[in-house]
């Protein structure tokens, strides 16, 4: 052994004891702490959906305060379906009357558990026929009416919001045409909401298109499929690619069962754990096997790739592995030191799901050192002396990268360079460096349900996936496409303030109307107020029907602006006791307490610019208030994100400048190595970020990780490098000479590991939703830039170290 302290020699050489003398017993012990954690795999609960990354943030709570807190149109506690028509004009009195008859269709079928529907069908027909309650009244109204009776109906109708909001923003009034209308169906409040609605979808699809059928059970069942569809997806093809490059770098079948082995027990202990823990298994838990199989291939390559350097010497198993666990030990070590700092720094993120994979990450690493540096050198030592014993075949036992293979020749050219032109190789990365980081400032921050739900299309790799491969049919994103294409108004144009009173006090509903009057630019304007719905609305519209509040309204507004000013409290409750109390309590809450306003937002604003406006408009009231809705809740997250993932990195990479500096210190008594070992990693995650913004990825909440996670996974490369070098150079005392033996040695194996990593990671890229994809390509870029640093860029820097400090 090397200069290492006593008490790591000592612990070496236990575990050494252990793995090659009492080789049967740790492996008895592995299997049964496998089946162990095994009993845990039964226990994890899968959690779909976004509203798992918005808890806790101010604007989502502010957004169930609402919803609990005011009546909304219908009752909430009963699940509601969208009912969407299209045509080439639904406002014809054919297709009126074909709505109507839809809707008659699902209230009349018990397996639809509809209670009641609406629609701008039913009211033309009431409007027409005051008298027409029933669905066949109403359709027997339609189609005894002229075109011109329903055309001058609509007329009329078409200038009442509610009316309007219904129509697509190609509705016009004049001569009545629309090409999308929406209808709300309201269940039974036990019912399973996704399993009527998919019922509705079914009845819909024997309309030849004209219906479909949107609704929250859709939407949660399609989250819960994509995890699904994806792993089925995944796995088979990472399995297909980790055994061609296993095949390729063991060459050797016994040595590949064991590593396929060795990974199968880190997955199970992983997941166990995960089970035992309570940690829900969420939509980004899905690139957790990859990055544990992308180590553990590292680990498994260079622990045979080392045994098998000594064992073409001559030395005998039990000295051939002692001598390659007394290194690697060390290395894996530092390693998982790294790789845990790199996930773990994640934990600092606010959002919870982001904190539970950094935990099971983490935890998964530490396991995969466990079993990659006891289990599998033993189990790899009681292989090789049944094979002895009983005479079984001895397949390739030559290392990869060796001095006379062309990939050994190949890979010491950074050696070579390095030796030559150092100075000049650190001054372009650091320019390299400085321009990608730049770059990298440019990335797009925006967070989008979208991104965790199926394209609009399928890939045809998708849909060509053979039986059990194939994909769920996949309808919300194309339905929330149309709805923003389609619809001038809706929850992803508008911003909510919730406001906490109390109301009473005579300047609550003037800061109401004093905010709206010059209202920010995202803000939609009628003239010079701004578009929007609030209690003083229904004020307004219940004035218009009842001449003694609307003198009682009159009476105490002083200034004149339609909007009481004295006396509030007394206003509210005397509409709170009207035939319009349900619309108010849309608005305002019973006890006077809290109220909301919502303001429509011009669709084409940026999330950050209708937040910061949102914000500027509560900061008009003089009351407490909080902007919500889903524009400025997504926007929270997006900035929680990105905040959070420069907290991370700049964690990850100090703790690792730390970790290595005082391990090296240890070791070796060259704290500065640490420093050496980080330069590649410095400017992979440069490199990285400048890269994000090319290939038009966004940061959100898979991508956010990749930074800190790159340190981590990244950091392996350069270690195995660097601490193979230190060895040598102990020995020999030339930089040079000790790196042409390591990028020969130690080169090989980081090839096929980075190969065999680029499979494990680069099968996320065939996962059904966009940011497992994006998050896929960034483990590849990540991957490669770390190799490609490993070989070009810390030779050069070892080799000044060498001429500096060594």
């Amino acid at each position: 052994m090397g200069s290492e302290p006593a008490f790591i020699q000592r612990t070496i050489e236990i575990i050494n004891g252990w793995v090659t003398d009492r080789s049967r017993t740790v492996i008895l012990v592995f299997l049964l702490t496998t089946a162990l954690f095994a009993g845990g795999l039964t226990s994890i609960e899968v959690d779909e959906g976004v509203d798992i990354f918005a808890q806790g943030v101010p604007a989502y709570e502010a957004q169930g305060a609402i919803e609990e807190e005011f009546q909304p149109p219908f009752d909430e506690t009963e699940p509601t379906t969208q009912v969407i028509q299209r045509s080439e004009n639904v406002l014809t009195g054919d297709a009126l009357v074909r709505m109507l008859e839809f809707q008659q269709y699902l209230e009349a079928h018990e397996e639809y558990r509809v209670e009641e529907t609406s629609s701008i069908a039913e009211a033309v027909a009431r409007s027409i026929d005051p008298t027409a309650t029933t669905r066949d009244e109403q359709i027997r109204t339609l189609e005894g009416s002229s075109d011109a009776t329903v055309r001058e109906t609509i007329r009329d109708l078409g200038d009442e919001p509610s009316f309007a909001a219904s129509l697509s923003d190609d509705f016009s009034a004049n001569e009545p045409a629309a090409s999308a209308t929406i209808a709300i169906a309201v269940h039974d409040g036990a019912v399973d909401e996704s399993e009527v609605q998919f019922r509705m979808q079914d009845a819909a699809a024997s309309m030849h298109g004209e219906f479909v059928v949107f609704g929250g059970g859709v939407l949660d069942t399609e989250f819960q499929n994509v995890i699904e569809d994806s792993l089925d997806i995944i796995v088979p093809v990472v399995i297909v690619l980790i055994l061609v490059f296993l095949i390729t770098a063991y060459r050797d079948p016994f040595d590949l069962v064991l590593g396929l082995v060795a990974l199968i027990m880190s997955i199970i202990w992983t997941f166990g754990f995960t089970g035992y823990a309570g940690v829900p298994f969420t939509l980004m838990m899905i690139a957790v096997p990859p990055l544990l199989l992308a180590v553990g291939i590292d680990f498994g390559i260079h622990a045979v790739n080392r045994y098998r350097e000594e064992r073409v010497t001559g030395a005998g198993i039990t000295d051939s592995m002692r001598v390659a666990a007394a290194q690697l030990l060390i290395a894996f070590f530092i390693v998982t030191g790294t790789t845990v700092i790199g996930f773990g720094a994640n934990m600092a993120n606010d959002l919870e799901p982001i904190q539970d994979f950094a935990l099971v990450a983490s935890v998964g690493i530490v396991f995969t050192f466990i079993v990659f540096s006891i289990f599998l050198p033993a189990a790899k030592v009681e292989i090789d002396r049944l094979r002895q014993t009983y005479g079984l075949p001895s397949f390739s036992t030559e290392p990869l990268g060796s001095e006379d293979s062309a990939l050994g020749r190949v890979l010491v050219a950074g050696a070579k360079l390095g030796d030559r032109r150092p100075v000049a190789i650190l001054l372009a990365a650091l320019l390299i460096t400085g321009g990608a980081g730049a770059y990298a400032t440019t990335v797009d921050t925006t967070f989008e349900e979208e991104d965790f739900l199926p394209p609009e299309e399928l890939p045809a790799y998708v849909e060509a996936a053979p039986g059990p491969m194939a994909p769920s049919e996949y309808t919300t994103t194309a339905s929330l496409n149309f709805l923003e294409e389609t619809f001038e108004s809706g929850a992803d144009d508008e911003v909510t303030i919730y406001v906490e009173g109390p109301l009473s006090e005579d300047h609550a509903l003037e800061s109401v109307h004093r905010a709206g009057t010059d209202p920010p630019s995202t803000v939609v304007t009628d003239g010079a107020t701004a578009e929007s719905e609030s209690i003083v609305d229904v004020m307004h519209d219940h004035a218009e029907t009842d001449p003694e509040f609307a003198r009682v309204l009159a009476a105490n507004d002083v200034s004149g602006n339609g909007v009481p000013d004295h006396n509030v409290g007394y206003v509210l409750d005397r509409l709170l006791e009207s035939d319009s109390r349900e619309a108010a309590l849309e608005y305002i809450t019973e006890d006077k307490r809290s109220m909301r306003v919502i303001y429509t937002v011009e669709s084409d604003a940026t999330q950050a610019e209708i937040s910061a406006d949102a914000e500027e408009l509560a900061a008009d009231y003089r009351l407490d208030t909080t902007p919500t809705g889903d524009i400025v809740v997504f926007h929270e997250i997006s900035t929680l994100i990105f905040e959070s993932a420069l907290v991370s990195l700049a964690i990850a990479l100090v703790l690792t400048a730390l970790f290595l500096m005082l391990l090296y210190h240890l070791l070796e008594g060259r704290a500065s190595l640490g420093i050496a070992n980080l330069i590649p990693i410095v400017v992979t995650v440069a490199l990285l970020g400048g890269t994000m913004p090319v290939l038009d990825i966004p940061l959100n909440a898979l991508t956010g990780t990749v930074l800190s996670i790159t340190i981590g996974v990244g950091v392996a490369y350069s270690v195995h490098v660097t601490h193979r070098f230190i060895d040598e150079y102990n020995e020999c005392q030339d930089g040079y000479e000790s790196l042409v033996i390591t990028l020969q040695g130690t080169g090989g194996a980081l090839t096929g590991s980075m190969l065999t990593t680029l499979g494990g990671s680069g099968s996320l890229v065939l996962a059904i939703t966009p940011a497992l994809g994006q998050f896929g390509v960034l483990m590849v870029i990540s991957v490669f830039y770390s190799y490609l640093m490993a070989i070009a860029v810390l030779p050069a820097t070892l080799i000044l170290w060498e001429r500096l400090l060594g």
